[in-house]
């Protein structure tokens, strides 16, 4: 990214202030800081309430361990080049305790991700699915079902990936490089 300054400053909608005050302040007390990534989405209530609802669901109401949905993050973030989402992660990594210094490795080699066996080969198949799409096939889904994975698992780690490589998009989109990236 070039800029070193956000191109927009987040404001909620005349008349829904209290609202959008209300939702981030509730993920201000949950995550104990409040992510300007998050901030982002005060233009739209609709859409903050979704993203917070998605967050929500990947933190609390899926089967799958934090540590792999962070990896699917950080490395996504990572190939997307997105500063923001791989400083983010590797916070969150590093508070649910584990070594940095390994999730850095696997930057470069997936198979260096500090993860079981089982849960690497999910983290692999999320990034097949926002790098090459068009090449999974039925053969995949059984390898990952023979591993005792369920169709639910496999969709729940695509969307992680896939939504956060839209979330990239968006960031890099209006410089949102670093946390306090907008004036005030």
């Amino acid at each position: 990214m070039s800029n070193n300054h956000a191109l927009i400053q987040p404001k909620a909608p005349a008349g829904e202030e209290e609202k959008v005050a209300g939702m981030l302040g509730a993920m201000e007390q949950h995550l104990g800081f409040l992510p300007d990534g998050l901030k982002l989405y005060s233009f739209s209530p609709p859409l903050l309430e979704t993203f917070i609802g998605n967050i929500s669901y990947f933190n609390s109401g899926s089967r799958l361990d934090p540590r792999l949905m962070a990896m699917i993050r950080y490395l996504v973030s990572w190939q997307a080049n997105c500063s923001y989402c791989i400083d983010l992660n590797e916070t969150f990594l590093a508070g649910m305790g584990v070594d940095l210094a390994a999730v850095r490795a696997a930057r470069n080699n997936v198979d260096a991700a500090p993860l079981p066996l089982r849960e690497l080969q999910l983290l692999k198949f999320a990034l097949r699915s926002v790098n090459d799409p068009d090449h999974i096939s039925d053969t995949d889904l059984a390898l990952l079902r023979d591993e005792g994975w369920t169709d639910r698992d496999i969709f729940d780690v695509v969307v992680q990936a896939a939504n956060n490589r839209a979330f990239n998009n968006i960031l890099r989109t209006f410089k949102i490089e670093h946390q306090g990236a907008f004036a005030g």
